[in-house]
């Protein structure tokens, strides 16, 4: 959840005066209301919306609500000489991607860029995890030569004088020397080259996702157009960002040009046109259990600032440009309820006759992490989509198209269903490595497996997973672990020798229960550990829960 501040003055100016009828409309809209001042109206944002974390998106999106403005089109204008950006090779194996934007006629008051910077930080901390997906860089264009490059150098090749200093300093010195360097320093403490973006004087611009160069990447009341980028590792992330700042800058009556970018291919950027989806009413009033009507639902739609047309016959929803929480017909349910509102559906009692109980694998699992807690371990909650990568090739498992469950049209780059716990558990040790040791931690949760019996054709089961990580983790102690829980559980159990390419050979067992085997321990290969920069020993172990009931 992120705080948003909004002046008072000026929402009222939009909105009308704040009073507690309008107060219950902006809770009613999915942002509870924290405080409200003399001053200031201090509300509460979900993470699945960062496009109403600025004064703009927020207005923008509650005005709609409200029916007091109509559904925004933006207008983009065409690329003008020298409107590129030049991915270089080198920057591929760091920080590979960008997208970009250049905005005309601003008037940017000391009001206005400390909305900009307050949006461009909420976005990094909240959407961008503290800039490790992405990192959003603002430029004055007047103090810039187009067209402009992204490459990567050394660090020692990288020297230009960081925002808010007074000395030129190297890529190193930067990391070690300058307080954004060393709060955001670990981003880049393993790489060989470090990305920036270069103009065609050579100016450096910036070293994301550390810092903007002082001489041109300070925006100032002065400043009247911008050059805006976003970099990171996923495009659609990357290109849905820079949706939310340039339309954020066209409400402060900016002009958005878009910017040719030439990487593998050659890309227009930024596109504001939405995105269609495809819904069935029939659907979306089973979900809500209502009977609305066609019209209905274009005007609830309409409301949440969603368009709508028929491709076909077939309902088709416009998605915003700048929407990042609309990934299914699902949650365009959710968004005709909150313009329904939610105190008009009215409570019903199932006309059903049951007794209920705790279910015996909710009771056994809710003991395990009991006992485990006891011990000192933290438990961790992962997704349940991962990646080839993290899944399998992380992991040291070479043969896994088999084993793959792939999600059809994913809107992230997680675009498989996991089959095991133990790629979660080695990325959250990878994730802290720079936390106190040691880290001991488990997961009960949910795999997924080909089963041709089941009506989807996709089986589930319960799992354990358990990794040990500090200097002295080894196999005996894993199984002390494993041993204290089967005493706990009245379990009996014995180990027997197994090969797994994610462990070392000889220090890895299989779990046997009854004479069938349920799960592995040992102690991880330093493949894996090297593949996921963890420079501690690890032991892991992961048991199918339904082998301990």
């Amino acid at each position: 959840m992120t705080i948003l501040t909004l002046n008072k003055k000026q929402l009222e100016a939009k909105t009308g005066q704040i009073d507690e009828k309008m107060q219950d409309k902006i809770s009613m809209f999915g942002t509870p209301i924290e405080e409200v001042t003399d001053k200031e109206v201090i509300i509460e944002v979900f993470p699945n919306r960062p496009d109403l974390l600025s004064f703009q998106g927020f207005t923008r999106a509650f005005l709609t609500f409200l029916k007091k403005s109509k559904l925004k089109n933006y207008k983009v204008e065409k690329p003008e000489k020298d409107y590129k950006v030049i991915v270089d090779k080198s920057v591929k194996q760091v920080r590979p991607f960008t997208v970009c934007a250049i905005i005309k006629g601003l008037k940017l008051g000391d009001e206005k860029i400390k909305e900009i910077i307050d949006i461009q930080e909420k976005l990094h901390s909240g959407f961008g995890r503290d800039r490790k997906k992405l990192a959003i860089g603002i430029y004055p264009l007047e103090q810039i030569k187009l067209p402009i490059k992204y490459l990567a150098k050394k660090p020692e090749e990288i020297k230009f004088i960081p925002l808010e200093a007074n000395r030129e300093m190297t890529g190193r010195q930067i990391l070690s020397q300058h307080p954004a360097g060393r709060e955001y320093g670990d981003l880049l403490k393993d790489a060989e080259v470090f990305p920036i973006f270069q103009d065609a004087n050579n100016e450096i611009l910036s070293m994301p996702p550390i810092i903007n160069s002082q001489k041109t990447g300070k925006i100032t009341e002065k400043t009247k157009e911008v050059f805006v980028e976003c970099s990171g590792f996923n495009k659609e992330y990357l290109r849905k960002t820079l949706n939310i700042i340039a339309t954020a800058f066209a409400d402060m009556d900016g002009k958005i040009y878009q910017m040719e970018i030439q990487d593998s291919g050659k890309e227009l950027s930024p596109n504001l046109e939405p995105e269609k989806m495809f819904f069935s009413i029939e659907n979306l009033n089973k979900t809500l259990g209502v009977s609305l009507t066609e019209k209905e639902i274009k005007n609830l739609l309409a409301k949440m600032g969603i368009g709508y047309e028929k491709v076909k016959k077939q309902p088709v929803a416009l998605v915003p440009a700048y929407r990042t929480d609309i990934l299914h017909e699902v949650d365009l349910a959710e968004e005709v309820a909150i313009a329904y509102g939610y105190d008009k559906f009215a409570p019903e009692i199932p006309k059903i006759s049951t007794i209920g109980e705790e279910d015996k694998t909710a009771i056994l699992k809710k003991k395990i992490a009991e006992v485990l807690t006891g011990l000192g371990l933290i438990e961790i909650l992962s997704y349940h989509l991962s990646t080839k990568e993290k899944q399998f090739k992380d992991l040291n498992v070479k043969e896994f198209k088999q084993m793959m469950i792939n999600v059809e049209n994913s809107k992230t780059e997680n675009n498989i269903l996991r089959n095991s716990l133990l790629a979660q558990s080695i990325q959250v040790l990878s994730e802290n490595s720079d936390a106190q040791y040691p880290q001991k931690i488990f997961e009960l949760g949910k795999v997924f497996y080909d089963d041709v019996k089941c009506e989807t054709g996709i089986g589930e089961k319960e799992k354990l997973c358990i990794s040990l990580c500090y200097e002295k983790a080894n196999f005996t102690e894993i199984k002390q672990v494993l041993d204290y829980l089967m005493r706990m559980l009245d379990v009996e159990y014995e180990i027997k020798e197994k090969v797994n390419k994610s462990f070392i050979d000889g220090r890895c067992g299989g779990i046997v229960i009854g004479g069938g085997e349920v799960g592995v321990l040992g102690e991880i290969n330093p493949i894996v550990l090297k593949n996921n920069k963890i420079k501690m020993p690890v032991a892991s172990l992961e048991i199918s829960i339904e082998g301990l009931q």
